[in-house]
């Protein structure tokens, strides 16, 4: 089974099979931002001042109260590399000021054992409707960093704003749903030297209520910043709108360097384009331009996608050649932001044998999601799916997969 990619049309609707035009593969550019770089945490790579705030943070740690506590089921003086590198994170937090780090390690132990952190994502918390839309893990960037997604426009509503955050009990009680779907996240890393030892978050600023939820942020802004120091490795903004940028050229010279390389900003309309270039269309949900849906997780692992592009002013088919007659083809296919025309048909081998509209032409609009179809053969041929970008001048991110399952049909 093979599939490939053609800028050219062709015109098979209702008219006897003809040989088609020499098709052909478009090379897929990986696009490497220049963003924040994660810490291997081996300790023979860190400076000697770096390696002395490191020994001597141990030494104090373990002559204090909390020498013999554990952080993530990781004893903090166990001697294993895992424990190096949480504390290397405290210290990295401080930069390397042994004291200053030591207080806020100190102070997290205090917080989670008050808050029950380590057995906090066994926990109900009632909060099953807010899953999959306001705070979720979901798959992977192309690093292995786990995803932590947000979005809180669900919030514009009044009603769902007072049922979450209409009073202090409320509120106190989202925030450890909060707090425990970041757990979820943490329990994902390695905590090894070389591994995966930070998450990705993705934040969806669309219809987002500033004023109401600015106690809400607030809080959960400081929980994080005091608990989980560099557990984040790039922090995307989405659906950015224009004021957001006034806001942070006002505190952007407040932030570290280290601090403003992790931030990735797109406004409105780019979230599958930038989202492109971190993590693969198969782990990014359907509603941000990706091919993944909240059940997908019941099937296994999700089948890898291929990436393309679409330039303004081109039409593109992509061509799945060698079914065989009585297979049945399901296939995903998505383009960021549409904004353009889509249409599938069956082309059989058989000269004499006429093409079948699978999917009549439509016009996607910006916020469709992601086409998902299947068609089973009456007899060999290939299925071509169509994107056409002629009326736009805008390039656009796009991806594709499909599975063919052979008949099952005794002759």
């Amino acid at each position: 089974m093979a599939s490939s990619l053609s800028p050219n049309p062709f015109d098979h609707q209702k008219t006897p099979n003809a040989e088609p035009k020499k098709s052909f593969m478009t090379s897929l550019i990986t696009l490497r931002p220049n963003h924040f770089k994660e810490d291997t945490y081996f300790v023979s790579e860190l400076k000697p001042s770096e390696q002395k705030s490191l020994q001597e943070l141990k030494d104090k740690l373990s002559a204090s109260s909390f020498g013999a506590s554990s952080m993530w089921g990781v004893p903090l003086l166990g001697g294993d590399d895992r424990a190096d590198v949480i504390l290397l994170k405290f210290l990295r937090a401080r930069d390397f000021k042994v004291g200053d780090s030591l207080r806020m390690l100190e102070r997290c132990l205090e917080w989670r054992e008050e808050f029950k952190a380590e057995k906090l994502t066994e926990e109900d918390l009632g909060f099953k409707d807010l899953e999959g839309q306001v705070a979720y893990m979901r798959g992977y960037d192309k690093e292995g960093h786990p995803v932590c997604y947000n979005a809180y426009g669900v919030f514009k509503e009044r009603e769902m704003y007072e049922r979450v955050f209409g009073d202090e009990e409320k509120l106190n009680k989202f925030l450890r749903w909060r707090v425990q779907v970041l757990e979820r996240g943490v329990k994902m890393l390695h905590f090894k030297p070389g591994g995966v030892n930070s998450i990705i978050q993705v934040t969806d600023l669309k219809d987002m209520p500033k004023r109401e939820l600015r106690v809400a942020s607030n809080q959960i802004l400081s929980l994080f910043q005091d608990n989980y120091p560099e557990m984040v490795a790039t922090k995307i903004f989405i659906n950015v709108p224009w004021y957001f940028s006034v806001i942070y050229s006002m505190f952007s010279p407040f932030l570290t360097h280290r601090t403003k390389s992790k931030f990735v900003m797109s406004k409105e309309g780019n979230a599958a384009e930038t989202l492109y270039k971190f993590i693969r269309p198969e782990d990014i949900p359907v509603q941000y331009g990706g091919l993944s849906r909240p059940t997908d997780s019941q099937n296994g692992p999700p089948k890898p996608a291929s990436e393309f592009s679409i330039k303004g002013g081109e039409k593109v088919n992509i061509q799945i050649e060698g079914i065989e007659g009585g297979a049945t083809i399901t296939w995903d296919i998505v383009v960021g932001g549409w904004d353009l025309e889509y249409t599938a048909e069956f082309v059989p081998n058989a000269e004499e044998s006429y093409a079948i509209v699978v999917e009549k032409p439509r016009k996607m609009k910006a916020s469709d999601e992601a086409v998902c179809n299947s068609f089973t053969t009456g007899e060999a041929g290939k299925l071509i799916l169509s994107v056409d970008n002629t009326l736009s001048r805008k390039k656009k991110v796009a991806a594709y997969r499909y599975t063919v399952r052979k008949s099952t049909a005794v002759v």
